[in-house]
Parts: C-alpha cells; sequence; structure tokens
C-alpha cells in the first residue's frame, strides 16, 4: 500500500515553488528571443543620435558622462521601475499592452463603444479577472466619464492613436535596427558606399518580410541563443571598455553628472534627449507580450539579465568615447577590439533581424485586435503555429509594411533621421500607457485618485520631456510616424464610423416580433426542409434583411437560426462560454438565436465543425429548457434575449445528440432530404476542389430516453431532419450610401471611404469561413 499512498501524497510546498521556479526561469529564457530583441539592440545607434547636431560641440569628458547618467536613469525609472514593478501588474487575464489596459477599464466602467454588448457577457469567467471589486459608491469621475459619450470616444481615439504609433514601431524597428546592424561594415571596409550598405539592408529586410509566411516558430528555437550570444557580447565589450579606457565612468551612476550635463549644454542637451530616449525603444513588448510568458519571467529576465548587461555596455562606449570622441558617428563598433569585430558584426545583424522580427508579429496582432473593436478592416488572418496561441501572420499587413519599411530606408539613408522618427513612436505609445495606468489604478484597482495623479505626474512629467524633444526633431524625420499615424487613424475612423452608422441602421429597422407572432408558426410563407442560419450583428430582435428576403422569395427553411458573431471586451472566450443559444420565437416557430462570442485576441479558426456544433448546443439548450422551464419561458413573447450558455467541447453528456461521422452520398432513406442528386454531386466536387475547406459530414441521432417529453422529442427529430436536408448561409450583401441631406465631410467618409475599404477588404463571408457553395446573399442598401 505504501507505493499507492505515495501517488496521492500532496507535492510539499518547496517540490511547488521549485517546479514555479523552474517553469518561470525557462519562459525567461524564451522571452530574450520574443520580448527583448529590439530592447537589447539599442546600443547600436543610441550615442550615434544623442551626439548629432550641435551637442558635438559639446563632446568633453563630463558632457559624455552626463549622457550616460541620463541614459542609465532612464533605464531605471521607465523600464524598471515603470514597466517591471508596476505595469506587469496590471494584466488582463495574463495578457498585456494598450489594448489589454482599455478592456479592463470598459469592464469596471461603461466606457465601452462595442454595439451590441449584453448583460450575460458579464458572467464570463476572463470577465471578471482582477481584483476583487467591493460594492463602492460610483465616483463622480466614473459617472461623469460614463455620461458623456464624447470623453468615452475621445478614450478610444487616445487608444487607438497609441495602437496607430505601434504600427508605426513596425514600420520603423526593421528600418533602423537591420540599418544600423549593416553599418558596422562601413567601419571595416571604407569603400563601401552609403547606397551599398543601404541597397544590402533592403536585401535583408525583403528577405525578412518575405519569411514572415512561415511564422516565428519554426525559427523561434535559434532566436534565444542569438539574444543571449549577442548581450554576453555587449556585455563583455563593455567591461573590457571601463576597464581599459576610463574606470572612472563609474562615478556618472550619479545623477549629479546630469545636473552638469545640462549646466553644459543647456537647449542641445534638451534636444538631445531625443537621442537618450532610444535607449528604452522595445520596453513597450515587456508589457505587450506578456500573454505568451508570465510576469515573473519577464521580471526575471530584465533585471538579472538584460539591465545589468544594458548598463554595463552604455557604461562601457562612454568610456571608449571619453577617450576617443572623434568615433561618436560609428560609437558601438569603433569600440569593438579588433580580434572580435566580425564575429560580433554577425551577431548584431542576427540581433537586429530578432527584433525585427518580434515587433512585426506584435503589429499583426495589434491589427487583430483593432478588428476586434469594429475599428479596423477585415483582414486574412493566418495562425502559423498549433503550439503558441496568438502567432499570427496577415498577408496585407506584411506587404504594406514591408513597402513602407523600404521607403523609410530608401528615402532617409541615416539612422539619425530615422531614429528621430523611432524614438516619437515609442514615447507616445509609453505615454498613452501611462495615462491609461492611471485610469486603471482609479477604476479597476480602486486606489485613491491622489496616487493616480502622483503616477501620471511622475512618469508623465518625464516622458512629456522627452516627448517635447522628440517633437522638436519633427522636421528631421520625427514627421513619419506622424504621417503613419494619421493615414491609419483615417482609415480606423472611417471604418468605424461606417460600421456603427451600418448597425444602427440594422438596430432602427429590426422586424417587429408582432408581425413574426401575427403570422403563424409557418410565418405565412413555405417553410422547406433545412436549416437556414441568418447572420447579422444585431444580439436581439429580427435583422431586416429577413423581412427583405421573404417578401421577395415567400419561401424559408423549416428551423432558422439568426447568428451574431461579436467581439467582448475580454482576451480570451472559453469554449464552454462561447455559445450563447437561446429563442426568437416561441417553440412551433423553430426559430432560435445563437451569439457566437469571441475576445479581442481570439482566432477563428475555419475547423469545419462549426455546424455541428451549433446543431448539439440547439438540441442541448431545448431539453434543458423542458428541465428547467421556470429558467427558460417559451412562450411569452418576451423571450429574445433570454439566453443559456452552452460548451462547444466535445464532450459527450446526457444530453447530447449521438453523432456519428458520415458521407453525404449516403444518408438514411427514412430522413426526408431536399438535396438532388445534382446538388450532392455539386457538394461532392466542391469538397474535392477545396481539401483544406473540407467539413466532418455528421449524422445525429437522438439519445436513448424512454421518459422524453414528445413535444422535446418532436422537436429534435425536425431539428435533425433539418439538418440532414441541408444547412444554407444567408448574409446580407450590403451596400451602404449616405443619405442625399448629409453634409459634404459624411459624404465623402461614406459614399468614398468606407465605401472604397468595404470594396479592397475581405468579405464577411470570407472571415467568418461561411462554405461558398451554401451562401445566399441578400441584397441591401443602407442610406445612413
Amino acid at each position: 500500500m505504501e507505493p499507492e499512498s505515495r501517488i496521492h501524497r500532496s507535492p510539499n510546498p518547496s517540490q511547488l515553488s521549485w517546479l514555479t521556479l523552474s517553469r518561470n526561469l525557462l519562459l525567461a529564457y524564451q522571452s530574450f528571443g520574443v520580448v527583448y530583441g529590439d530592447l537589447s539592440t539599442s546600443p547600436l545607434y543610441v550615442y550615434t543620435n544623442t551626439f548629432a547636431g550641435k551637442l558635438q560641440k559639446h563632446l568633453t569628458e563630463e558632457v559624455i558622462f552626463g549622457a550616460f547618467s541620463l541614459i542609465f536613469w532612464t533605464l531605471t525609472l521607465i523600464p524598471l521601475i515603470k514597466y517591471v514593478c508596476t505595469l506587469l501588474s496590471a494584466d488582463d487575464n495574463g495578457e498585456g499592452g494598450t489594448f489589454a489596459l482599455y478592456s479592463l477599464l470598459c469592464r469596471h466602467a461603461k466606457f465601452s463603444l462595442l454595439p451590441n454588448q449584453q448583460a450575460a457577457d458579464e458572467e464570463l469567467s476572463s470577465y471578471k479577472y482582477g481584483p476583487p471589486t467591493q460594492p463602492m459608491a460610483s465616483s463622480p469621475l466614473k459617472r461623469f466619464l460614463e455620461k458623456h459619450k464624447r470623453l468615452r470616444t475621445a478614450l478610444l481615439v487616445v487608444v487607438l492613436f497609441g495602437a496607430c504609433m505601434v504600427i508605426g514601431d513596425g514600420v520603423l524597428t526593421p528600418a533602423i535596427s537591420v540599418l544600423s546592424a549593416v553599418s558596422g561594415l562601413q567601419v571595416a571596409d571604407n569603400n563601401l558606399t552609403k547606397g551599398e550598405i543601404v541597397l544590402l539592408a533592403c536585401v535583408i529586410l525583403v528577405g525578412l518580410f518575405a519569411l514572415q509566411h512561415c511564422g516565428t516558430r519554426k525559427v523561434a528555437f535559434i532566436f534565444a541563443p542569438i539574444v543571449i550570444i549577442w548581450l554576453v557580447s555587449i556585455l563583455s565589450i563593455g567591461l573590457y571598455n571601463i576597464v581599459h579606457w576610463n574606470p572612472k565612468i563609474v562615478r556618472a551612476l550619479s545623477p549629479h553628472y546630469i545636473i552638469k550635463f545640462f549646466s553644459q549644454t543647456g537647449k542641445d542637451g534638451w534636444i538631445s534627449l531625443g537621442g537618450v530616449l532610444l535607449s528604452i525603444t522595445g520596453t513597450e513588448a515587456m508589457f505587450a507580450d506578456l500573454g505568451h510568458f508570465t510576469a515573473l519571467s519577464i521580471r526575471l529576465a530584465f533585471a538579472l539579465v538584460i539591465y545589468p548587461c544594458l548598463v554595463v555596455q552604455y557604461m562601457g562606449q562612454a568610456a571608449f568615447l571619453s577617450k576617443n570622441p572623434n568615433s561618436i558617428s560609428n560609437s558601438f563598433y569603433d569600440s569593438i577590439p579588433d580580434p572580435v569585430f566580425w564575429p560580433v558584426c554577425v551577431i548584431a545583424t542576427l540581433a537586429a533581424i530578432v527584433a525585427s522580427q518580434a515587433v512585426i508579429t506584435a503589429t499583426f496582432s495589434i491589427v487583430k485586435q483593432c478588428h476586434a473593436l469594429g475599428c479596423f478592416p477585415r483582414v486574412k488572418v493566418v495562425h502559423t503555429s498549433k503550439h503558441i496561441y496568438g502567432q499570427i501572420y496577415i498577408p496585407e499587413i506584411n506587404w504594406i509594411l514591408m513597402v513602407l519599411t523600404l521607403a523609410i530606408t530608401i528615402g532617409f539613408q541615416d539612422t539619425t533621421f530615422i531614429g528621430n522618427a523611432y524614438g516619437l513612436a515609442c514615447m507616445t505609445v509609453m505615454f498613452v500607457t501611462t495615462f491609461l495606468m492611471a485610469l486603471v489604478i482609479i477604476f479597476v484597482w480602486q486606489k485613491s485618485v491622489i496616487l493616480a495623479a502622483c503616477f501620471l505626474l511622475f512618469f508623465g512629467f518625464i516622458e512629456g520631456v522627452y516627448l517635447s524633444a522628440a517633437l522638436i526633431k519633427v522636421p528631421q524625420g520625427g514627421w513619419a510616424p506622424l504621417v503613419l499615424s494619421a493615414i491609419f487613424m483615417l482609415i480606423m475612423y472611417i471604418w468605424h464610423y461606417g460600421t456603427r452608422k451600418k448597425y444602427n441602421f440594422d438596430l432602427h429597422n429590426k422586424v417587429s416580433l408582432k408581425w413574426l407572432l401575427g403570422l403563424g408558426p409557418s410565418l405565412g410563407i413555405v417553410r422547406v426542409p433545412g436549416i437556414g442560419l441568418i447572420y447579422s450583428e444585431l444580439a436581439t430582435g429580427v435583422p431586416a434583411i429577413f423581412s427583405h428576403f421573404v417578401t421577395n422569395l415567400p419561401a424559408f427553411h423549416k428551423v432558422l437560426v439568426f447568428v451574431c458573431v461579436k467581439s467582448v471586451p475580454v482576451p480570451y472566450v472559453s469554449p464552454e462560454e462561447r455559445f450563447l443559444i437561446g429563442r426568437a420565437c416561441p417553440r412551433p416557430y423553430r426559430m432560435y438565436r445563437c451569439i457566437v462570442r469571441y475576445g479581442y485576441k481570439d482566432i477563428q479558426r475555419d475547423d469545419g465543425d462549426f455546424e455541428n456544433k451549433l446543431i448539439q448546443s440547439i438540441a442541448e439548450f431545448i431539453q434543458m429548457e423542458a428541465v428547467g422551464p421556470q429558467f427558460y419561458s417559451s412562450e411569452i413573447p418576451s423571450l429574445d434575449g433570454r439566453m443559456a450558455v452552452m460548451s462547444t467541447r466535445p464532450v459527450q453528456s446526457s444530453l447530447s445528440l449521438i453523432a456519428s461521422e458520415q458521407d453525404f452520398l449516403s444518408v438514411d432513406d427514412s430522413i426526408r432530404s431536399s438535396r438532388s442528386l445534382t446538388l450532392q454531386s455539386l457538394r461532392s466536387a466542391y469538397d474535392e476542389d477545396n481539401p483544406q475547406i473540407s467539413r466532418r459530414h455528421v449524422r445525429f441521432q437522438l439519445p436513448p430516453n424512454p421518459g422524453m417529453d414528445p413535444a422535446v422529442k418532436e422537436e429534435l427529430m425536425d431539428l435533425i431532419q433539418a439538418k440532414e436536408a441541408g444547412v444554407a448561409y444567408i448574409m446580407g450583401h450590403s451596400y451602404v450610401k449616405s443619405r442625399r441631406t448629409s453634409s459634404f465631410l459624411k459624404k465623402l467618409a461614406i459614399d468614398i471611404g468606407y465605401s472604397f475599404l468595404r470594396k479592397n477588404c475581405r468579405g464577411p463571408a470570407v472571415a467568418l469561413n461561411i462554405p461558398h457553395i451554401s451562401l445566399i446573399e441578400v441584397g441591401m442598401i443602407y442610406y445612413v
């Protein structure tokens, strides 16, 4: 009995802590290749950008020491104290980034502008994530923000502006990282011209973007070792330079040298802050990529490895420059000892590629999240890893980024100009994060307004000073992220505006439930065998396309399901909570409603099993309703909106239908089917031509239950027979136009902008993975 008792014995706390620590150490190792590539390659260009311009007139030892002191305290205050100590605690179900902060705010206060939210969404397990909130009186600030829609819109605009700047990072990071890395070749060979260096950088960039479709999973295992070798290299070079050139640099850890720096340089020193802030570019990745790791693993990696390596490297470069001020234009490569120059140059190029890869992947994720908020046109999202959830590839965005990155590289041809643009983009994102974090402290953590104000004033002041220095350099390249952000903001605003107008039209033109009930169970039309899935953005009510369809073609399927696919302000929705099932009309009508909920980081995969999951969920709802009629009243008109959560997990319960794999051609003759032999052969040919989207052909049977209510049994048999007869997908093919009385700007936005975006983005049927052969589109004109 002794061995058996050992199996059931609980592990002691020391074993658990060791397992937790080892897991976090492994995650910390993996984070080097994903999170820290950008931050760790900053030494390539920080001093060069800092001392560009008029600061070159002040190349004294004290000024160089002061520049290092600025870099040291910037690294300490923003990445270490703000991000590692504070921001990593403000996660949303383990997710980070500006959208995570916005999501937390939307759930703890009524800030959300997503149109079709329901009380049932608040029952999601991930919705309640965070510190337990005591029932407290609503603060005047909260009531004020919730009352004014313009303020909530302004909050969304701030979040989207931060997102646009992250997209700008996706353009600028590859350009500055790769160009800085390959510029080392010019140090080794003076015969190389700037044009040849730019050409080589462009070749590497094209290769980098061309390989994006493979996904980071296939090359991820070499990322972390590259960054670790790079960190060991810069640490060793930094130590060598400190000892060899000027050990006195250690004194510059004192903030006293910052005062000396500004007293000697004045306005030129303030302008140079635009170069100093490049030392913290990539810091936002620590928070944005939190979902792939843990807060502890990112803290361990930064505090124990990244921070000391970067401090020593910047200290070593400053020691070298204090004795070799003429090397400022290539400070990093000139400070490398000759015997290790070429190995370090190769590692620098590889590390720059790793840094670029991480930012490009983050850009894909940001675009996906913007789309979930209804603020970006539909694009193709490819899931590149079966093992790591959230690693995606968006072809259209990838090629747009490549073109923009090549344009920046060829247009500027200088890391100083690109650095000015890059610094402005990064600091803007940090400023937005600080602002949102102050709101999280008040509304989510429920701390005092004074504490939030102190946080906002302290970090806002520091970042505001850096931001002001970056804005001074707008004419010298800083305009690039502003132009890029303006373009993407315009796209987002027009799409969001058009989508909201279209939704409001649907909302105000819903079919009256009294009218439906007055028609009787047959709806006054012919009910043909089969299931009709009517897609709409409405979470309640019957959409106008239904009446438009039956008016022009007075026949409809025997079973109708109104399907609404919507986003909720949480990162992920578990499969157990994905479906909300209810009735749209009383039982004899055979009309149901299904709401499919996704989080802003969820991927809508086409597993070919949606129909079968839907049928199972409706069948379980029918039986559950019969068991507990007091919760699911089905005979009163007010039932629309009363729904139940149905799991989509493939777990067999007593309420589940019995499913068996079945070929379409072997349908039992006892089940009357509307499929003609011609249609069956067409479907078979379609499946053969499109094997990647072939769907499971499943046959359902009633579970053996002698005590089943006859009415329930009849309804379940109708559902099974309708499934055997076939499933049709009905969608509105909408044309959105402005009214004749609309203003010029509205006509410009709707008739030109929104119309152009709709015509050039993916159709809703493709985005929802609807099989083309089963699709019926109903033409609708929306005058908004």
